[in-house]
């Protein structure tokens, strides 16, 4: 499929914002946060209030799920603008920049991202031709998942905190979801396909 300079200039922004929810997923994990359980632990946030849980306790995250649950939506998106192949450079890239960013982290963050966004890719492909938000969604809640299982294990030989993974990342799906669909719209006003081959 032939694509136009405007769909190539916005898959290659939305490429550049792809890798770069990485890194700042790493630097996130590292340097942000509210809270700390452990000195040497990841930095986390709250996901979900105590009110609103059975325990009356607070649901955290690391808080590099803010970055990877806004990456899982722009995969999906250079994969629009641009096609599988580029989807595919965009996950190498991504997996890449992970094991260069920080040596301790470096494997589980490498090893999720791989699997999730492989996944993500796979259940996107053949949904996107009949919804796009339909199929960001499903892809996302596969990447999400399988993202906080492999990144929790690995990097922390434990799925203490899979429920805050998987809550903020799916926060910032719900937040992505209408962008998508104005995303779909505009591309509707101006003639584009429904999905990219």
């Amino acid at each position: 499929m032939t694509r136009t300079r405007t769909q190539q200039l916005e898959g290659a922004f939305f490429l550049v914002a792809f890798v770069a929810t990485i890194f700042a997923a790493n630097w996130l994990i590292t340097n942000w946060g509210t809270i700390r359980f452990d000195p040497d632990g990841p930095w986390m946030i709250p996901v979900w209030p105590a009110a609103l849980t059975p325990a009356s306790a607070t649901i955290y995250a690391p808080s590099g799920v803010l970055a990877i649950g806004l990456g899982f939506t722009l995969r999906d998106l250079v994969q629009r603008r641009l096609g599988v192949r580029w989807a595919v450079v965009a996950i190498t890239a991504g997996t890449t920049l992970s094991l260069l960013l920080d040596p301790t982290l470096a494997l589980a963050s490498a090893a999720s991202f791989l699997l999730a966004e492989t996944l993500d890719l796979a259940v996107y492909t053949p949904l996107q031709r009949r919804n796009l938000a339909g199929a960001v969604l499903a892809s996302n809640v596969v990447g999400i998942i399988a993202d906080s299982l492999a990144f929790l294990f690995i990097a922390f030989g434990s799925l203490a905190f899979l429920e805050g993974q998987v809550i903020g990342k799916a926060w910032m799906t719900l937040v992505a979801l209408p962008l998508i669909l104005a995303i779909r719209r505009w591309d509707v006003s101006r003639g584009m396909p429904a999905y990219a081959a």
